[in-house]
């Protein structure tokens, strides 16, 4: 441990005085650098932090996977789904006509269609379809996935297919808005009551710090925007303790080199010119209000759902329990499945798939530890 870690531990147990403090961070790169730097090993016993739903791959329904599984499988004519790396291996809970076996064995991913001939695509880029689109008779799909980080760069692909009128492209949008969300954890105090949030880094250069505020105001909770080395992460930490300690919660911005109160403001315009607000299914945490962004009826000709008439897919239930991992409920060694019958290489739960899934990061770093 560096001098500096070594001086803000010291700093953190003297303001925390062993009074018990529960924390949560909200941002999949957090989640991470928390495991990989091992900060969690140095906090004083009674400093808890929970790592909360900032994983986007994460907190997609699975009703949202198992409805594209079905749209791929079952279409009349040849689809190609483009979408990012880490929902390809997301597992469904429905399989083609193999319905009768059991789910742990006869779960399928895009990556597992794409193996069986599918036209499965990764993009690093949403605006990477359009070429898709321009050199293939497919219907192309581009599904939208994450929070206010990606929604802009979707809202753009769909601009510029209606400019150059591409009659191929279509976007099945499951995008989240990460305040609702935060709203449904400060609110859940019979489950999880938290003293305060370490605050979504990525996702607060986008909407900036205002869009916090009532966090503090009505739940009385301390807010802390971060960067994402261990030395950030930890001072972010002490002031949540701080804020705590006196009972004088507020949105604290340690991280002004990207963010500021307002965001981007321009890309945050861009997106709500294509999407408009509607509630949202999150693994996990269920139907939240307000929570999700629906492509306006102005574009509704690019809207998957309406193309291809989509209908929610009822998911069946596993064994899998990511949704108690995602609201801090238990940690994964304590999911029966966690490092036997769900590992990153056979995974059966979407926060052991994405690179910034608690899963993923636990195996990965702290498996050990057990």
């Amino acid at each position: 441990m560096s001098s500096k870690l070594n001086l803000l531990k010291g700093k953190l147990t003297e303001i925390a005085n062993e009074s018990r403090m529960v924390f949560m961070e909200v941002c999949g790169t957090h989640t991470v650098s928390i495991f990989r730097t091992g900060l969690r090993s140095i906090l004083p016993d009674n400093i808890k932090l929970l790592s909360g739903p900032g994983c986007p791959v994460c907190v997609t329904d699975q009703s949202d996977i198992d409805s594209i599984l079905s749209v791929l499988e079952n279409a009349d004519e040849k689809i190609t789904v483009a979408t990012y790396g880490d929902i390809m291996r997301v597992p469904g809970s429905i399989s083609g006509k193999n319905t009768h076996q059991p789910v742990h064995r006869r779960r399928s991913s895009l990556i597992d269609l794409r193996s069986s001939g599918a036209d499965v695509r990764v993009v690093t880029s949403a605006i990477q379809c359009i070429d898709i689109a321009e050199n293939t008779n497919n219907q192309v799909i581009f599904w939208g996935i994450g929070f206010e980080t990606t929604t802009p760069a979707t809202a753009i692909l769909i601009k510029e297919a209606a400019k150059k009128n591409i009659s191929n492209l279509s976007v099945y949008s499951v995008h989240k808005t990460i305040p609702q969300a935060l709203r449904a954890l400060a609110s859940n105090e019979a489950e999880i009551n938290l003293d305060g949030f370490l605050l979504p880094g990525n996702v607060s250069v986008l909407i900036g710090a205002r869009p916090y505020q009532f966090i503090a105001n009505e739940y009385r909770k301390a807010c802390v925007i971060a960067g994402f080395d261990a030395e950030s992460i930890l001072s972010a930490i002490i002031e949540l303790a701080r804020q705590t300690k006196l009972k004088l919660p507020e949105v604290r911005n340690f991280y002004k080199e990207a963010v500021n109160e307002d965001g981007n403001t321009h890309a945050m315009k861009i997106m709500y010119e294509v999407f408009e607000v509607c509630d949202a299914e999150w693994r996990g945490l269920g139907r939240i209000e307000k929570s999700g962004l629906r492509i306006r009826e102005e574009y509704k000709y690019f809207d998957a759902q309406v193309r291809f008439s989509m209908s929610k897919v009822e998911a069946l239930t596993t064994d899998c329990e990511c949704g108690k991992v995602l609201l801090g409920i238990i940690t994964p060694p304590e999911c029966k499945l966690f490092g036997s019958v769900c590992t990153p290489i056979s995974p059966i739960g979407a926060c052991m798939v994405s690179g910034e899934g608690t899963c993923g990061a636990w195996f990965r770093w702290n498996r050990n530890s057990l």
